[in-house]
């Protein structure tokens, strides 16, 4: 396991909770970042994501106990609606949410990656970013750019040690998705859709995350690893 901080956002609950308490299962030390500063595992650290001076103030005070090793970009946001109804306000929220504050993060913690001279960040996508879903557009295009953002931050600092990866989970169950996987119409269209005829569960996101700064694999960067039970994969 890396040797230091590592950052995890939207950590109060589903996958970043999760991914959280994997982290610290395998003796990592997890700075647990959220708005309400309820994380229930790792050091709870209360922060607004996307107010950038505070992210940055939040990481200094992390740095001057320990470096800054990873930065897990969990944090973000859904809502759907018809694209012809969409305002443009909405659709640049979703963009600003999902994208641009993960870019900021990235950026903002660059100097202390670079110090750490070894280090990751794992950003949270979507398996959406690569289907065409109703209702979704503005969705689609955030995590499409997540994506886009790892490779480019991949190629670009590389040469400082930093590993940047997007996992892109399917349907998964936490709060966001209960609402339509508890429904006999989610539970059956999931059956239909997945190949293991089911939705995920924030532990298996957290396993795989959890696995990449425990075992250390700087060779894999600038990927996106779909983990959606072969969702992405039927027609």
């Amino acid at each position: 396991m890396r040797q230091g901080w590592i950052v995890v956002t939207g950590a109060s609950r589903g996958i970043g909770a999760a991914i959280a308490a994997d982290i610290e299962s395998r003796g990592g030390k997890v700075a647990a970042f959220s708005r309400s500063g309820n994380a229930p595992h790792g050091k709870s650290v209360i922060c607004d994501v996307s107010n950038e001076k505070a992210f940055a103030a939040a990481l200094d005070g992390l740095a001057k106990d320990a470096p800054i090793v990873g930065l897990v970009n969990n944090a973000g946001m859904h809502r759907f609606g018809p694209s012809e109804t969409e305002s443009t306000e909405d659709f640049e929220t979703m963009l600003r949410v999902n994208s641009v504050a993960l870019f900021a993060a990235c950026r903002i913690a660059y100097p202390h990656l670079k110090a750490a001279n070894g280090a990751a960040i794992v950003n949270i996508g979507s398996f959406f970013d690569k289907l065409g879903i109703a209702g979704n557009a503005a969705y689609c295009a955030s995590k499409a750019a997540v994506g886009a953002i790892t490779r480019c931050l991949a190629v670009e600092w590389a040469q400082h040690k930093i590993q940047v990866v997007d996992v892109a989970p399917g349907y998964i169950a936490t709060d966001m998705s209960n609402g339509f996987l508890d429904t006999e119409r989610g539970r059956e269209w999931i059956a239909k859709r997945s190949t293991i005829g089911r939705a995920g569960h924030p532990e298996e996101i957290a396993r795989f995350v959890g696995a990449l700064f425990a075992d250390d694999i700087p060779f894999l960067t600038g990927e996106t690893i779909y983990i959606d039970g072969g969702h992405g994969l039927r027609q």
